[in-house]
């Protein structure tokens, strides 16, 4: 009777950005993804986001645009100007705000909302989110004339941990394209973990096609939890079978922007000493089968900037139907302990 009753919405979840093998039978059914369903959602989706973002190209640099089209990713070092930068990481390092949390093996990710509250008390974060060029690399990345989700994010990592960090694999967040931004606000160094992207994992080849299809077949039964609910993991072994390189890591200094489409392969590089990762992150992630760009509610000026909290609360208040990954951690200094 429970599936009889849940059909409807495993259905209608076919139609949205719904990417676990695990939890929809229908999007884990390896009877139905040999008849390609999944191989047609990755195709679909892909194909819009590139329709998408030819409309979305006008702003966008043509050395930015080249950048991203052959790497999925691009990197700006020195983004705001050094005053500019100096004031934003001065303002966010010298005050508390409320704090969330998730670990994940050896590592804590902190975030703290960019809200209404946060930019009264930190007005300069606006240098980074109002600037022409940050706003035309995440419509252009992320297919879609949306605002992003802002955070202050500190990935606080104690090498000494023997239990592993799972973001270190390579991995695709989901099947289809979306946007993550790191505006890193202090020195990342290789022994910090930093970011790492497989150049060209963006583009859907038929051997990333191949893969997907091949995945799609026994990932509901994985062994990999978060394989199985959809952000798909991949060894080096794999990639030169998919004409890919090896990936690249960004150790980077403050003040450098990342912007990248994370359904290419990418990682958090293992940290080999304890470390903080301070960093302005953004994310957006829409329907990917919608064919426009804009008409998105939840970006009007006044609700844009409120989402996370609303976001935060109604999980916190439906937690053991949706899940609450992040637990409040009171009033914190990005950089404690």
């Amino acid at each position: 009777m429970s599936s009889m009753l849940a059909a409807p919405w495993w259905v209608a979840q076919l139609a949205t950005g719904a990417k676990s093998f695990r939890d929809n039978p229908l999007i884990g059914s390896p009877r139905l993804n040999a008849l390609g369903l999944h191989r047609a959602r990755v195709q679909l989706a892909h194909r819009l986001a590139w329709l998408r973002r030819a409309r979305l190209a006008a702003g966008l640099s043509p050395a930015d645009r080249a950048a991203f089209d052959r790497d999925g990713f691009v990197i700006v070092p020195d983004f705001l100007p050094p005053a500019i930068f100096a004031g934003l990481r001065d303002a966010v390092l010298a005050q508390r705000f409320a704090t969330r949390e998730m670990r994940q093996g050896n590592t804590i990710t902190r975030r703290i909302a960019i809200s209404p509250a946060f930019l009264r008390k930190i007005p300069e974060a606006q240098s980074l989110l109002r600037d022409p060029r940050f706003r035309a690399l995440c419509r252009y990345v992320g297919s879609f004339r949306s605002e992003p989700l802002h955070y202050i994010q500190t990935i606080l990592t104690d090498s000494d941990v023997p239990d592993p960090d799972p973001q270190t694999r390579l991995h695709a967040d989901t099947f289809h394209p979306t946007l993550k931004t790191w505006f890193f606000l202090n020195d990342v160094e290789d022994a910090d973990g930093p970011f790492s992207y497989v150049p060209g994992s963006h583009r859907l080849t038929p051997a990333r096609l191949a893969w997907e299809h091949a995945r799609s077949l026994d990932a509901h039964a994985s062994s990999d939890f978060l394989s199985a609910r959809g952000s798909l993991r991949v060894e080096p072994d794999e990639l030169p079978g998919l004409g890919l390189p090896a990936a690249q890591r960004f150790p980077v200094p403050a003040n450098t922007l990342v912007v990248a489409d994370t359904c290419g392969f990418h990682a958090r590089v293992a940290a080999t000493r304890p470390s903080r990762r301070l960093e302005l992150w953004s994310f957006s992630r829409r329907n990917p089968f919608v064919p426009w760009t804009g008409a998105d509610l939840l970006s009007i000026p006044g609700i844009a900037e409120r989402r996370i909290d609303m976001m935060w609360r109604l999980r916190d208040r439906f937690q053991n139907w949706a899940g609450q990954p992040w637990q409040p951690s009171g009033n914190k200094l990005a950089l404690d302990d």
